[in-house]
């Protein structure tokens, strides 16, 4: 019994520190983050956008959240509608962020949607809870309900 309690803690702390070595290898593909999209979009033009938003960030029976992949929604000014990995985010005016090179990803996003209704954009650099750094990254936006994108972002894949 007493080599049995010695065992037991080391393979909880074994399970714990592999858990996100596992979690840091599930990245969502390009055709995923694009299949999100259009069901975000569809979600929000039939159930509302208030409805939506609030299912983008609650993923009741884990809707709108697949491995790295979740939605994000902007409005034209900036403002963050809806955050489906962080609601800390949702309110704030975000259009000046810019990634560790720079880049004012959230501008260049709204840019895009506003001149060709959807497609991708990047790479920039975001923060990745999976590896605790900034790694590259990509997103599909499309309008959505007035002057608003959705869009889902995937990580690249490193090699």
């Amino acid at each position: 019994m007493h080599q049995f309690k010695k065992i037991l803690p080391l393979g909880l702390i074994i399970a714990a520190c592999a858990a996100p070595v596992l979690a840091a290898g599930e990245h969502g593909s390009e055709a995923e983050a694009q299949d999100m999209v259009k069901k975000a979009v569809a979600l929000v033009k039939s159930a509302g956008a208030e409805k939506a938003y609030k299912v983008f960030m609650d993923h009741p029976d884990g809707a709108f959240k697949e491995k790295d992949l979740y939605v994000f929604v902007y409005d034209f000014e900036g403002n963050c509608l809806a955050q489906g990995a962080n609601a800390k985010m949702v309110g704030k005016n975000l259009m000046t962020m810019k990634d560790v090179d720079g880049n004012a990803f959230i501008k260049g996003m709204i840019d895009l949607v506003k001149t060709s209704s959807k497609g991708w954009y990047g790479p920039y650099k975001f923060n990745n809870p999976a590896t605790q750094g900034y790694d590259l990254k990509r997103s599909y936006c499309e309008r959505g309900v007035g002057d608003s994108m959705v869009c889902v972002g995937t990580y690249f894949e490193k090699k």
